[in-house]
């Protein structure tokens, strides 16, 4: 499968996309009508140069060489440049009390297929540029704006996920071949599967950020998968099954529970088809795919490698463990962009190459002995929580909630600029326009308005007075008309006294929205533009998520109602999950939207939760935690079908559990959490929202909120109405 994904994706090349459909919202609309009467005005994807001098701008020892500059950028293929030299550039030249005319901006305009490649090739030709001329332009400062221009390096999060997921499995099993065999399996699902990727992105609408959202969940669920399945392959070796015996055992019971809980991650992605956005059904087309996949190579790939490696697994030498410790040392420090560290991986390779020539490297390092269930911490544990399973309950309950509560606070739109890093050319750039323009210049609104009279030029006219003196307005253009002879539509462009981001600029799209319908008679009016658009979509999201949510919890319901028999059992992981996901919401919002702890975690600045960030965290971490609890109920139900007590066999299935979810959601933990040292801030509210929930379920769920439940409810947890058990499919887990 992989050689052929490989075969079929190099052949037919990749078909990602950075523009996406809009759906029906009054934005979308004014953006077709100024398709059909200003397609000059619209134009393609705009950056910005802009600069501060010690003296104005119009100073001919300014003047000069930044009219050079502007003259060699435009004469680069594809590009305008609006220079506020230019006869109508006046209004590029801003600045207020004693920079007053000392700041200033040229537009730059790339063609509408511009990609980020392109944005850097022409950054660096105007960096190169500009240490040409800083002889001439000594004490002036020259910043490079918009998302064209954007530079970021950030570390790759996925191999710092796998230098911890090395060490935690090692610590957890004790076997260098017990740890490979889950990443080894998971690697080769990830690799098949964005190989299909980028062949089903000519078929699909597809971001180009789907195969990093692929590789995150597929190293998710390829680990947790394979983990699971080795851990029980181990386990029936230990109780004296031979080698092929167990592997049919571990895949007829964990791989049955992987098989499962792997459909409760692709209903929990798929469900983001709801929301009706093309992109979005790419998107949780090519996750689904991965997760597919990712269960084919656990029940497929990972039987045969267990047959290949047979005994070895329990072995391990000296020179194993060195070779992987240098190994995870590389991969972290590669993660963090220290080239240096590369030099692990050679040093890796001639230690396990040469190792056997090294007395001490060829020793067998002793093998650790799993004390009896009944002495791990687990089943301790489980045991002093149905000792007082009602104050276990309130507790956890109490503290989810707690974290959860700035939720119903939450407010859903797009951050903008303002919210990089300071260092970055971008934010500089940004907050120069802030200074000499004010804050809402970095979002301009655009009205567009269809004349439906004679007269309509004139109410045009009107229009524009009047909407300069609504509250959160700084600045309306005159209206300018498509053709001066005959006006069919006309355009303006209004300045909010608001940061695009900011609340207030939100409430003036809804403000002119209102007023201009009131104009609907000689003049259709729409409010549009990139800000109007940010509005649109969150609003549009925003309305949508509750049927996400709630077809995702009803099909989930219905799936383990159906795998355990039961109707509290499903109920209670439901309501437990959504417990978990609503804190991680919370958490969120309390970081990101109020500022709490935002030093410590290395937050800029605050501003609004993303409206897809909700919808793909619920997605992502409801599969995820239904994964362990599919994990931990089937290893109980198990036991309750030979004829355990309920209370022992809960205790005995989170001590069979326990060690392999603990290292799968660490493993997730670690991975998600490397997000947060990106510099993008919805990358680090991302990778916080899921570290944060695969934390809380771990912990506070798995270790709590469960036990004390099941105790609780006692042998009322499989309880099932006799005429509902008999309409219900038999599907069995164990």
């Amino acid at each position: 499968m992989l050689v052929a994904s490989g075969g079929i994706a190099g052949a037919a090349g990749s078909g990602f996309k950075t523009e996406f459909s809009l759906p029906d919202v009054e934005s979308r609309r004014g953006f077709e009508l100024l398709e059909r009467h200003f397609a000059d005005a619209t134009g393609g994807v705009r950056g910005t140069i802009v600069f501060r001098a010690p003296y104005p701008v119009t100073d001919p020892r300014i003047r000069e060489p930044m009219s050079e500059l502007f003259d060699k950028v435009e004469a680069l293929p594809g590009l305008r440049v609006g220079s506020p030299y230019s006869p109508d550039g006046f209004y590029r030249i801003g600045g207020r009390g004693e920079d007053e005319g000392k700041i200033a901006f040229a537009e730059v305009e790339f063609p509408r297929d511009a990609d980020f490649e392109r944005g850097k090739e022409v950054r660096d030709f105007i960096e190169e540029e500009l240490r040409r001329l800083s002889p001439r332009l000594r004490g002036v400062q020259v910043e490079l704006g918009g998302q064209i221009f954007q530079s970021l390096e950030p570390p790759d999060a996925e191999l710092i996920g796998l230098a911890f997921a090395v060490v935690i499995l090692i610590v957890a099993f004790g076997s260098v071949i017990a740890m490979g065999l889950p990443i080894g399996t998971a690697l080769a699902a990830i690799a098949t599967g964005v190989s299909a990727l980028v062949a089903l992105s000519n078929v699909f609408e597809m971001p180009e950020f789907t195969t990093s959202m692929a590789v995150m969940i597929g190293l998710g669920v390829g680990i947790d998968y394979a983990l699971f399945i080795v851990t029980r392959f181990r386990e029936e070796v230990a109780s004296g099954l031979a080698r092929s015996e167990a592997a049919g055992a571990a895949i007829d019971t964990a791989g049955r529970a992987v098989m499962f809980a792997g459909i409760t991650v692709v209903i929990s992605l798929m469900g983001m088809l709801i929301m009706g956005l093309g992109f979005v059904n790419g998107l949780a087309t090519g996750a689904s795919m991965v997760v597919l996949i990712s269960i084919a190579a656990s029940l497929t790939l990972l039987p045969a490698l267990l047959g290949l490696v047979g005994d070895r697994i329990e072995k391990t030498r000296w020179r194993g463990l060195v070779a992987a410790s240098l190994t995870s040392v590389g991969l972290l420090g590669v993660g963090l962009g220290s080239q240096i560290a590369a030099l692990a991986f050679p040093a890796a390779l001639v230690v396990a190459l040469l190792g056997s020539f090294v007395p001490v490297l060829r020793r067998h390092a002793p093998v650790r002995r799993n004390p009896p269930r009944e002495r791990t911490f687990a089943y301790r544990w489980s045991r002093i929580i149905q000792r007082r399973p009602l104050v276990a309950l309130m507790a956890g309950t109490l503290l989810l909630g707690v974290v959860a509560l700035p939720v119903f606070s939450i407010r859903l739109g797009f951050s903008d600029e303002g919210n990089l890093p300071p260092e970055t050319t971008t934010r500089r750039a940004y907050d120069l326009l802030a200074e000499g323009f004010g804050p809402g210049f970095n979002g301009p609104l655009v009205v567009v308005g269809e004349l439906r009279s004679p007269g309509g030029l004139d109410k045009a006219v009107e229009l524009t007075g009047e909407m300069a003196k609504l509250p959160g307005v700084q600045l309306v253009s005159p209206p300018l008309p498509d053709d001066p002879e005959a006006p069919a539509a006309v355009l303006w462009r209004v300045i909010p006294t608001s940061a695009p981001q900011d609340a207030a600029t939100t409430d003036l799209v809804w403000r002119l929205r209102d007023f201009l319908r009131s104009a609907d008679g000689e003049i259709r009016a729409f409010v549009t533009g990139e800000t109007a658009v940010s509005v649109d979509f969150s609003d549009y999201l925003g309305g949508r998520l509750w049927m996400f949510l709630a077809a995702v919890l009803l099909l989930c319901f219905l799936l383990l109602m159906v795998v355990f028999r039961s109707l509290l059992v499903p109920a209670k992981a439901v309501l437990m999950n959504l417990l978990s996901i609503g804190s991680a919401y919370g958490a969120a919002v309390a970081v990101f939207q109020w500022g709490w702890l935002r030093d410590f975690l290395g937050v800029d600045s605050t501003g609004p939760i993303e409206p897809f960030v909700p919808m793909m965290l619920f997605a992502i971490v409801f599969g995820l935690s239904m994964d362990y609890e599919v994990f931990l109920l089937s290893r109980v139900k198990e036991l309750v079908d030979r004829g355990e007590p309920n209370e022992t066999a809960v205790a005995d299935g989170l001590a069979a559990t326990a060690r392999v979810i603990t290292a799968a959601a660490a493993i997730m933990t670690v991975v998600f959490a490397g997000f947060m040292l990106e510099a993008e801030r919805v990358i680090k509210l991302f990778g916080f929202g899921l570290a944060t929930a695969i934390l809380l379920d771990a912990t506070v769920v798995r270790m709590i909120l469960v036990p004390s439940t099941m105790k609780l409810l006692g042998e009322r947890n499989w309880w099932l109405p006799r005429r509902l058990d008999r309409v219900l499919p038999r599907i069995s887990v164990e």
